[in-house]
C-alpha cells in the first residue's frame, strides 16, 4: 500500500523529470512510443491471459479490442507526430505590423490517467499514448477490479520505463483519493458519471483541466428500410462483445413497429449463430467482472418479457445473452446504463417518436441508426445530440483514429484518439513576435491630437 508521502514523492520526481526537458524532443517521444509498441508484441500472450482471467475474454476479442487498437494508435501517432509538433502561423492585424504570430503546441507537464475495468488494458494505454506523444510525464492508476490486468500493467510499464517518467500506481479507492489530492496538469478519467463527478470536483481544487470519458444509455434505432439479417448480426456483435460491458454498446433498441417481430427472430438467430445453443460453453462469450455487477445485472432481469436468454450461473459470473421485450421507460433497466448482456426493446411508429424519446434523456455517448433512408439519417444526425453517431453498424466508430472519441454532457467531457489524444495533453501557446522598426508612436501617450489619425489609419 502506497503512503501519502510516497505518492507525493512520485509526483515530485515526475515534475523534476519533466522540467529536465528530456520528454520534449521528438526523438525521445518516438523512442518511447516504439518501446511501448514492442512491449505489446512481447507480452501479447500474457495480456490475453490476464484479460481472460478478469473477464473471460477470448484471445481473438482481446487482440481485436485491446491489443491491436493500441498498436494502430501508436502507428498513427508515429506517422503524424512530426506534423502535430509543427507551429502554425497565423495572420496579424494591420496595427501590429511589422509582426509575426504563431501557435506552438507544448506538453502540459505531469498528467494522471485513471482507467476502468471493462477494457482494462487498452483504456489504460490508449490515453498514455497521447500523453507520451505530447511530451508529458504520466501516472496511470488502473482499476483494482480487473486485478490480473492491473498487475500485468504494473509489471510491463514499471519494469521498462523510468518511474520518474511513467509510473503505474496500483490500489483501490483510497489510492485514487490520494492521487486526486495531488496537483496535476491534466487528469484523464474513464468510468462512470458518478465517479466522474468526484474526479471533476477534486480537479477544481487545483484548477486542473479534465477529460472525462463516461458512458450512458446509447440508443440504437432500427428503421424498416434495412438489411435485416446483417443488421441483427451487427447489433448482437456490438451489444454482446465483452459480455455487454462496453460503454459504447447499444444500451437499448428503438425498433420500428412494422419490423419488430422479424427483427426479434433475426436477433435470436444471430445469438445462436455466434454463441451456440448454450453460450455458457462458448469460448467466445465473456463473463461479468465481479459478484457485485453480477447481482446488479441479475436484478434487472426481473421486469419485462425475456425473449431469449435470462439464464445465469452465479459461480461462473455468467449471464446469458438476453433480449427483453415489453419494457417500459420507467422500469429499472431503463433508468441506468445496463453495462451487461441484456438488450431491452422498445417500439415506435415514426422516427420523430424515437428522436423525442432520446432527447428527453441525458445525452448519450453514441447513437446508432440502422436505415438506408438518407433523409432519416440526416434527421437523426441533426436533431439529436450525442458524442457520436454510427450509421448501419455498432461500436465500429471507436476504431477510427481520425474520429475523436468522447461524450457530451452526462456522457463525458473532451475527446481523444488520434490527433485528439495529442491535443488534450498539449497546451497550444500563442506567440507574437514584433519588430523594432517602423514604430509610429501613435499608441503611446500623450494622446492629444492622435485619435483622428488613429481612426483614419485603422478605422
Amino acid at each position: 500500500m502506497l503512503k501519502n508521502e510516497t505518492i507525493t514523492m512520485i509526483v515530485k520526481e515526475q515534475y523534476q523529470y519533466f522540467l529536465s526537458g528530456r520528454t520534449q524532443s521528438i526523438i525521445f517521444r518516438k523512442q518511447q512510443l516504439k518501446k511501448l509498441k514492442q512491449l505489446m508484441i512481447d507480452y501479447e500472450n500474457e495480456i490475453s491471459e490476464a484479460l481472460y482471467k478478469d473477464l473471460g475474454k477470448s484471445q481473438f476479442e482481446s487482440y481485436l479490442a485491446e491489443i491491436r487498437i493500441i498498436k494502430e494508435e501508436i502507428n498513427y501517432a508515429l506517422k503524424h507526430l512530426k506534423k502535430w509538433l509543427k507551429s502554425r502561423s497565423v495572420s496579424t492585424p494591420i496595427e501590429q505590423f511589422p509582426a509575426t504570430a504563431f501557435i506552438q503546441p507544448q506538453p502540459k507537464g505531469v498528467v494522471l490517467i485513471i482507467s476502468p475495468w471493462n477494457y482494462p488494458f487498452s483504456l489504460a494505454v490508449l490515453p498514455l499514448i497521447g500523453a507520451i506523444a505530447a511530451g508529458n510525464c504520466a501516472i496511470v492508476k488502473p482499476s483494482e477490479i480487473s486485478i490480473h490486468t492491473s498487475k500485468l500493467l504494473e509489471k510491463i510499464i514499471n519494469n521498462n520505463f523510468d518511474s520518474a517518467y511513467i509510473k503505474i500506481v496500483e490500489g483501490g479507492k483510497e489510492i485514487s483519493q490520494k492521487l486526486l489530492q495531488e496537483k496535476f496538469d491534466h487528469i484523464f478519467f474513464t468510468g462512470s458519471p458518478s465517479v466522474g463527478k468526484i474526479v471533476m470536483e477534486a480537479a477544481t481544487k487545483n484548477l486542473t483541466p479534465v477529460t472525462l470519458e463516461l458512458g450512458g444509455k446509447s440508443p440504437c434505432i432500427v428503421d424498416k428500410n434495412i438489411n435485416l439479417k446483417e443488421t441483427a448480426k451487427r447489433i448482437i456483435w456490438g451489444k454482446f462483445i465483452n459480455a455487454g460491458q462496453s460503454c459504447i454498446a447499444p444500451d437499448y433498441l428503438l425498433v420500428n413497429q412494422r419490423i419488430k417481430s422479424t427483427l426479434l427472430e433475426a436477433l435470436c438467430q444471430a445469438i445462436q449463430e455466434f454463441f451456440g445453443e448454450e453460450p455458457s460453453k462458448s469460448p467466445d462469450y465473456g463473463r461479468i467482472i465481479n459478484e457485485h455487477h453480477f447481482k446488479r445485472l441479475s436484478a434487472l432481469l426481473q421486469s419485462g418479457k425475456i425473449i431469449i436468454g435470462g439464464q445465469f450461473i452465479p459461480e461462473m459470473r455468467y449471464i446469458s445473452p438476453t433480449i427483453m421485450d415489453e419494457v417500459s421507460a420507467n422500469f429499472p433497466i431503463m433508468q441506468e446504463e445496463i453495462f451487461g448482456p441484456i438488450l431491452p426493446i422498445i417500439d415506435y411508429k415514426e422516427i420523430e417518436e424515437a428522436i423525442t424519446f432520446i432527447n428527453q434523456r441525458p445525452k448519450p455517448l453514441a447513437i446508432y441508426l440502422f436505415s438506408n433512408d438518407k433523409k432519416q439519417q440526416k434527421i437523426v444526425i441533426e436533431k439529436t445530440i450525442s458524442g457520436a453517431v454510427c450509421l448501419n453498424d455498432t461500436v465500429m466508430q471507436y476504431g477510427v483514429p481520425q474520429l475523436p472519441f468522447g461524450g457530451i454532457g452526462n456522457s463525458g467531457i473532451g475527446s481523444y484518439h488520434g490527433k485528439a489524444s495529442f491535443d488534450i495533453f498539449s497546451h497550444y501557446k500563442s506567440v507574437l513576435n514584433r519588430s523594432f522598426w517602423l514604430e509610429t508612436n501613435l499608441r503611446f501617450p500623450p494622446y492629444k491630437g492622435k485619435l483622428k489619425w488613429f481612426k483614419r489609419l485603422l478605422g
